[in-house]
């Protein structure tokens, strides 16, 4: 008898019920290999074909789509519309869940997918309109944009077809089991419109200091409002352009500087600042889509030849925007296999899913990259408001109003009437809380008047952003660069150049309004009084600030102020403090001194520099500060051997920013509503470092303790106890043990499912690392201070570009290429981001062709 026979026979002998347990458990076991296998092909299912050959109606030839070791795709074609018809295939192969949330998000959809939870977003969306907007203009666009808007749609849609929900990515999969009935519809050219008003309402300017500066003055003096807001310093932190002025209505980089403005403030009544709460609520109520808040800022540098290694220009960006899982970015190539008028682009860099096109990066003659300009497109106006009418220059004239019908999965239809008067929407009307306070607010003169707040932004009328990013894959020199950047309406970038022939360069683009002499744009302004509107006139692009071969052989832009205070136009009194960007002049500066030259490895160091700026002022005061003995010193012991360096395993960094937080929340917290308390971002720098200098300051005084008038040192010490006790608890008693990467941890989510709140949901999509950096540094990796320690934005890419050899340059990406969790382009980019690594940007045929581990040849179909 074998050993199997006699082990059977010998286990008939047990007793029925040990068999039954047995055999139950058995039976388990197989349900859960079954389980996990019909688990796995769940989630496998959709990830993309990579390899072989795939139909796609409307090619006129065969495209190669050839991706790395990363899946960055690169598209070989040979004409435009195919490029364009296959980036639109390989972004739904990739990212397809993402591009249909994002299409949802955009036209005021998201409940018809979450329910409930989404209404208020929904509404606030709806109320601008951002989807009406975007079927204006695809009237406006140039034929050749349309048609590649189009062609994108059909690739989009042909790879949709055939293919079910669960085939396209595991979440729809996932909802379906929560009982979501729902086929997606086709891809159209709006859809990929509207994601630009998207990237507008994240990078939209100084909206939230608006409302911020009227609530603070409800209830605080002019003087402790400016306090909270202080003006650039010019005499530390350079602007961006440096050189010229504007002569007649154009911008003369050569030319010599004059004039000057002088705003003015606008008190607010309780009533008044009700309404703008309500208009907060509403905006608070809008997820993050691309970076959303007082901390996104961005750093872009171009360095000439003169003063490079290779000779020629080296361009480095790295946008800071809001953290997601995947990023906001998706790289590719785009590349006609000849340059001719029928396929004219050769481009790689990093693009949105769901939108056409390269929208920074460089081809084969220029590279540019992309920070946030951020001038004040917009004002909120406090109107008068008595039934179907608004108040205006003596009279009451009649609302527009429209109905929309927002549907709801597992709930009644949300019927909302949006109310406009000739400014714009009343985005007071769209708030729940308190039934709208502004809708029951009375005017002191008309009990049958309410204050509303609405909203005058740029992004509402019709533009030709989109003719700008196809016509920056195509321009080949600084005239047609500068073109191109004449038609990008909004958001408004700082755009830096370079190209081949060893030009470097800066344009400041956008749609700007020119005010009326009753209104600067720092605060909201009362809607009845005919001086405080918009001309319907722009600034012109002549008379934007540019510059082609500074005299100093560089430009450096990160948000700071782009001109100096003599330029007479007004752009924005809201401008980044510039931390970063005089870091990074001053980090080229020495590299550069003597005759020294920047390298590409060089730059990109740069980018990953942690110097804590603030720390340079502060700690000083710190450490002379008196301090019980024993654990409550050892915080200090820290900061004395700290580098000032926000490295993840820093012990002073860790230290020094949860004495910042505590610092700030004990100066400001006990006289700030919750919604004006501190982020800790730039500006709250500039205000503490001016704070310091006058020890008596009232802000220094704690407003609980009725007989003590606190000082600086009191706040000081009191923060550094706090501290101490703060960073005990949350890491160890050893100061060897503390990691500013342990409170300070990149938690990447999905923006759905990844924030659930279901357990189970949200570790399977979601991913979390240690880092260093923070707010306000090189090394953006920014952290709201009044919610804690969490990255919040982050540098959503890096990239540096060689132009003496684009095949030299680097790149890395947020997260990775692919949508669909669990595939192996996940986040295995987010591995080497972490580290401060970078990967090869191949650009040459024969260079993607020898890295190249999958091809993919789409042909068309019979």
């Amino acid at each position: 008898m074998s050993k199997f026979s006699e082990a059977w026979h010998s286990f008939k002998q047990w007793p029925w019920a040990a068999r039954l347990v047995v055999h139950l458990a058995a039976f388990v076991v197989l349900l859960l290999v079954c389980g996990l296998l019909s688990g796995i092909t769940l989630i496998r299912r959709p990830f993309p074909q990579l390899e072989g050959t795939a139909e796609l109606q409307g090619l006129s030839a065969a495209v190669d789509v050839v991706r790395d070791e990363q899946g960055i795709p690169q598209i070989y074609a040979d004409t435009l519309d195919d490029l364009m018809r296959a980036q639109g295939y390989v972004h739904a192969q990739d990212r397809f869940y993402e591009m249909d949330v994002r299409r949802h998000v955009t036209a005021g959809r998201l409940s018809e997918l979450f329910g409930e939870s989404t209404v208020e977003t929904d509404k606030t969306i709806r109320a601008m309109g951002w989807r009406r907007v975007a079927e204006r203009e695809l009237a406006m666009l140039a034929p050749q944009t349309r048609t590649a808007l189009e062609a994108y749609a059909a690739g989009v849609n042909e790879w949709m077809d055939g293919r079910s929900p669960s085939e396209m990515s595991v979440e729809y999969s996932l909802l379906r089991l929560d009982g979501l009935d729902y086929e997606p519809e086709p891809w159209t050219p709006v859809d990929s419109l509207a994601w630009l008003k998207a990237m507008a309402w994240d990078l939209r300017g100084n909206m939230q200091e608006e409302i911020s500066r009227a609530l603070a003055l409800v209830d605080h003096t002019d003087d402790q409002v400016a306090d909270l807001y202080p003006d650039y310093p010019y005499a530390r932190h350079s602007p961006i352009v440096t050189q010229g002025a504007l002569v007649d209505g154009r911008y003369e980089p050569q030319a010599s500087k004059a004039g000057t403005r002088d705003p003015a403030r606008v008190p607010y009544t309780a009533d008044q600042a009700a309404a703008l709460r309500d208009v907060q609520r509403a905006f608070d109520s809008i997820p993050a889509l691309i970076g959303q808040g007082d901390g996104i800022g961005s750093n872009s540098w171009v360095v000439a030849g003169e003063h490079t290694e290779t000779g020629k220009p080296l361009l480095a960006n790295d946008p800071h925007l809001g953290t997601s899982l995947p990023g906001v970015w998706t790289q590719v190539g785009l590349h006609c296999r000849e340059l001719s008028s029928l396929c004219p682009v050769d481009v790689s860099g990093f693009s949105f899913s769901g939108v056409p096109g390269v929208v920074i990066g460089h081809n084969q003659s220029i590279a540019w990259g992309f920070t946030n300009l951020g001038p004040d497109v917009s004002d909120l106006y406090l109107e008068r408001i008595s039934g179907d009418n608004w108040y205006y220059d003596g009279r009451y004239r009649p609302l527009i109003t429209r109905r929309e019908v927002i549907k709801v999965r597992g709930s009644d239809d949300v019927n909302l009437t949006v109310r406009e008067t000739a400014h714009g929407p009343l985005l007071s009307d769209v708030s729940d809380e308190l039934s709208t306070v502004a809708a029951n607010a009375q005017h002191a003169d008309d009990a049958d008047e309410a204050y509303a707040v609405s909203l005058q932004w740029t992004a509402l009328r019709p533009d030709t952003t989109a003719d700008a990013i196809l016509a920056l894959n195509r321009a080949t020199n600084w005239t047609e660069f500068r073109a191109a950047a004449s038609k990008f309406s909004v958001p408004a970038q700082n755009l830096v150049y370079a190209d081949r022939d060893g030009h470097i360069g800066y344009q400041a683009p956008g749609r700007i309004p020119i005010r009326s002499s009753g209104n600067d744009g720092s605060l909201p302004s009362k809607g009845w009084l005919p001086e405080n509107d918009w001309t319907g006139s722009y600034l012109s692009f002549d008379s934007l600030p540019q510059v082609l071969d500074p005299d100093e052989g560089f430009v450096v832009t990160a948000n700071q102020a782009v001109v100096g205070k003599e330029y007479p136009a007004y752009l924005t009194d809201d401008f980044d403090p510039g931390y970063r960007s005089q870091r990074i002049r001053d980090l080229i500066a020495i590299a550069i001194a003597d005759g020294g030259k920047v390298s590409v490895e060089e730059m990109s160091r740069m980018q990953l520099d942690n110097h804590v700026e603030l720390a340079d002022t502060l700690v000083p005061y710190l450490l002379g500060i008196p301090l019980p003995r024993g654990y409550q010193r050892d915080g200090r012991k820290a900061l004395l051997r700290w580098d000032r360096q926000a490295d993840a395993d820093s012990a002073g960094a860790a230290y020094f920013n949860v004495v910042w937080r505590n610092l700030l929340e004990l100066t400001f917290g006990d006289e700030m509503r919750d919604s004006l308390r501190p982020d800790g971002d730039a500006r709250w720098w500039r205000v503490v470092e001016q704070l310091l200098d006058d020890p008596d300051n009232a802000w220094w005084d704690d407003h609980g303790t009725d007989d003590i008038r606190e000082d600086r040192d009191d706040i000081l010490r009191a923060a550094m106890l706090a501290a101490s006790d703060e960073i005990v608890v949350k890491m160890a008693r050893d100061p060897g043990k503390w990691e500013w990467g342990q409170l300070h941890r990149l938690d990447l989510r999905s923006q759905t499912l990844g924030s659930s709140g279901n357990p189970l949901l949200e570790r399977l999509f979601n991913r979390s690392w240690k880092i260093g950096g923070g707010s306000s540094v090189v090394n953006a990796t920014g952290w709201d201070a009044a919610e804690g320690y969490a990255v919040t934005s982050a540098p959503s890419m890096r990239m540096v570009v060689s132009l003496a050899d684009f095949d030299d340059s680097r790149w890395i990406n947020l997260t990775g290429a692919s949508g669909h969790v669990f595939h192996d382009n996940y986040t295995d980019q987010t591995d080497l981001y972490v580290e401060g690594r970078t990967l090869p940007w191949r650009y040459s045929q024969g260079a993607v062709r020898r890295a190249g581990t999958n091809t993919l040849t789409l042909v068309p179909a019979d």
